[in-house]
């Protein structure tokens, strides 16, 4: 399939993340500034030397690429990078998994990892993509949490954890899942915008999704398979929506790709690659960002509680209905004896 990528020159100069920031990712990175001591326990992780082992397991164990390894690969990787007006190119490596993922780590120095699977899975369109997607996350300077939440993960759940700077670390966890889900958002319309494509970005996610079978599949399908997932359903359906999200770092794939078109329907993708755009020192005060967090949160607990209801209200029904059928099981047998 031939790319119908823009040209590798493409620059979106001195653009700055709020331009494609979700409304999700700014509210919960309000939220997480609003937690007491909470950038203290980040760092504190950090300085402990976790990111420092991190970094050091991949150097020793994964293959760090460049012009003499996957130079088709590192082109790729420079092109999203000057795409987005960033500094400094970052490492990227390549390690053995069998799971399609990248993830980028490092907050200090961040490096850029891809999974080999994900590599062998994705022609040119959808490497680019991914590599899209990873730097928007050094952009955003999402890398801070990012590394203290892989760190936090590393560290497993099945254990007693410590307490540091007088904040459970289990806490923080949840509070920087929640965030991440929010933040892998932003930065698949970052992914459409260095691309030029959305709905290759929605393909790239389908491929993820369902494995080397993907060319088989049709786009159309998934995409309205989002809305059904989005949309859909009752009240106990989305209540265990909401508690499946509660562990996962990244959204369900089809709720990114209905989050993804919803935004570009909207005009924003548009304005952004014709030069509208908030640049790097022009962004919205904090204090207007803590009340767009609060609004944001509000409307999704008024949400939850709705679908709560909604799902008793379903549960009572059902045990309602069993019972009748129950006692008119027993009616009958009553009649036959």
């Amino acid at each position: 399939m031939a790319s119908t990528f823009p040209e590798p020159g493409l620059r979106l100069a001195g653009i700055s993340p709020r331009a494609y920031q979700h409304p999700a990712d700014r509210a919960a990175t309000a939220a997480l500034g609003a937690i007491p001591k909470l950038d203290l326990v980040v760092r504190k992780l950090i300085e402990l030397g976790y990111e420092r082992a991190l970094r050091q397991a991949y150097l020793g164990s994964s293959v760090r690429l460049g012009e003499q390894q996957l130079a088709q690969m590192w082109a790729l990787h420079r092109q999203v990078v000057q795409a987005l007006d960033l500094d400094e190119v970052p490492a990227l490596y390549l390690t053995a998994f069998p799971l399609a993922n990248a993830m980028t780590i490092g907050a200090q120095r961040p490096i850029v990892v891809l999974n080999s699977e994900l590599v062998t899975l994705l022609d040119a369109d959808g490497r680019r993509v991914v590599l899209a997607h990873e730097a928007a996350h050094i952009h955003s300077e999402h890398v801070l949490y990012r590394t203290a939440l892989t760190i936090l993960l590393a560290m497993g759940t099945t254990v007693r954890l410590p307490l540091i700077a007088g904040l459970p670390l289990l806490a923080v966890r949840a509070a920087l899942l929640e965030w991440s889900r929010a933040a892998e958002l932003s930065c698949d319309r970052a992914a459409a915008l260095v691309t030029g494509q959305p709905l290759q970005v929605c393909r790239t996610l389908m491929t993820i999704a369902g494995g080397a079978a993907a060319e088989q599949l049709s786009l159309d399908a998934f995409m309205a398979q989002g809305m059904d997932y989005e949309e859909g359903g009752k009240g106990l359906e989305r209540l265990a929506r909401l508690f499946s999200d509660l562990n996962l770092t990244h959204p369900m794939p089809v709720r990114r790709t209905h989050e993804l078109m919803r935004w570009v329907r909207t005009g924003e993708y548009d304005r952004i690659l014709g030069g509208e755009y908030p640049r790097r020192g022009e962004e919205t005060p904090p204090r207007a960002e803590a009340g767009a967090a609060a609004e944001h949160y509000g409307e999704r607990v008024r949400r939850a509680f709705e679908d709560a209801v909604h799902s008793i209200n379903e549960a009572g029904d059902q045990v309602a209905g069993v019972r009748r059928r129950v006692d008119d099981w027993l009616g009958g047998r009553r009649g036959e004896g």
